[in-house]
């Protein structure tokens, strides 16, 4: 077996991989396997007895949002007895940020790789302070989702269909990259060059002033509208490297708030997993390490792909938001090429004379050196309902690489 053949082959079908923003779909109509009572969640499996506040904030506002619960009280009823199901995004062919909540009658975006042919989808971002995705459940949070849900949506959506062909998303990154984002947490330029390219296909969709206003607003004022998007192109071009036969590499790296969970590709659909850590980082004002959760979200799909944590000499001012400088900024995306397999022939960077971003993380490689791959990321609090209290830096746990690649060498019996 030649695991070297395997890991560019695998690779090669990540970086060759191109998503194309198709359209907006429900839920329960687009995403596979999808049911009227099934949740989503960020991460690797989880039970309702296991999970942590944010997730759990998270899956009693869905179920308000769906109607099948009134209050908490409801909610906590419905999943103590079982009359709800949970799974993760990723084995649904989607993903989420922070808790990651998917549930049947959200809308969610439908990118497609059109070099291989597979789909991802996301839901779409509520922007700023209390929100679900935070653990966040009050009526606040859900009258703003009914409204992502209907109006936002229903003009984003519109917008992408008239657009004729959709919009590049690995190229929207890989300019993004050049203007001082790493397209995890800091996506101020990814989310202008949506905007850019979403207005006038609004203005056409929009049939009221007041709601392409009102549309447009949204989208400018966040400035993590394009990260949605970007993580369902982010799936589809890992999903092209997953199941290469014999290849170490990983194609999935995900959190649930409880435990950290990667698949790797020669390994079909088996999850590893152990238990979270709290990043370190930066506090919002009022809050400290006591009032984090460990680490959350299916965000950490950017890094799986080069991006994010891997891309930080990108980013330079992203430091100032996750407690860092700028030079260790660089520092981090050098000692990632020591544990990936390939250099993205599309995403560059211009401080390293535009060398390609470190792609392809090789669980020998991260075993053999001792380095575990970068994270940035923001941070929940661990109490159901209050959202998030700050960003900083994590890794995964070292134990999840070494069960995996114990589980390769008894696989392939090396």
């Amino acid at each position: 077996m030649d695991i070297e053949q395997a890991n560019t082959t695998a690779v090669t079908r990540m970086m060759e991989a191109r998503p194309i923003l198709k359209g907006v779909a429900v839920a329960r109509e687009a995403i596979p396997g999808m049911k009227p009572n099934l949740f989503l969640h960020a991460g690797p499996p989880m039970t309702w007895e296991r999970m942590s506040g944010p997730m759990r904030g998270a899956m009693i506002g869905a179920m308000m949002l769906e109607g099948l619960a009134k209050n908490e009280a409801e909610a906590v009823a419905l999943a103590e007895k079982g009359a709800v199901e949970f799974a993760p995004n990723h084995e649904h062919g989607t993903v989420g940020p922070m808790a990651g909540v998917t549930s049947p009658s959200m809308k969610v975006y439908i990118v497609e790789n059109v070099t291989h042919g597979n789909k991802a989808y996301c839901n779409f971002n509520e922007g700023y302070g209390k929100v679900l995705r935070m653990g966040a459940y009050s009526d606040e949070v859900i009258k703003k989702l009914k409204w992502i849900n209907s109006d936002f949506a229903s003009i984003i959506g519109e917008a992408i269909a008239a657009s004729g062909e959709g919009l590049d998303v690995r190229a929207l990154i890989a300019e993004a990259l050049h203007m001082g984002d790493e397209s995890h947490n800091r996506n101020k330029a990814g989310s202008l060059l949506y905007l850019k390219w979403l207005a006038p296909l609004v203005a056409k969709a929009a049939k009221d002033s007041g709601v392409e206003s009102e549309v447009l607003k949204f989208v400018g004022d966040n400035a993590l509208s394009v990260l949605n998007p970007v993580m369902a192109a982010c799936k589809a071009m890992a999903d092209a490297g997953h199941n290469v036969e014999g290849s170490t590499l990983v194609s999935t790296m995900a959190r649930n708030g409880t435990d950290f969970g990667l698949r790797v590709s020669g390994l079909g659909d088996r999850w590893f997993t152990a238990p979270a850590e709290v990043p370190k980082g930066l506090w919002f004002p009022g809050f400290t390490e006591a009032d984090a959760n460990p680490d959350i979200g299916d965000s950490t799909i950017t890094e799986t792909v080069g991006i994010g944590g891997f891309a930080m000499a990108t980013a330079p001012a992203i430091v100032s938001f996750v407690g860092s400088t700028p030079k260790e900024a660089v520092n981090a995306t050098l000692e990632m090429y020591e544990i990936t397999a390939a250099e993205h022939k599309t995403f560059t960077i211009p401080a390293l004379d535009f060398r390609g971003t470190p792609t392809g993380i090789d669980i020998r490689k991260v075993i053999e050196k001792g380095i575990l791959p970068r994270v940035n990321t923001g941070i929940a609090s661990k109490n159901a309902g209050v959202g998030q209290v700050g960003a900083g830096l994590v890794r995964p746990p070292m134990a999840i690489f070494e069960e995996a690649l114990v589980a390769f060498a008894e696989k392939y019996e090396l």
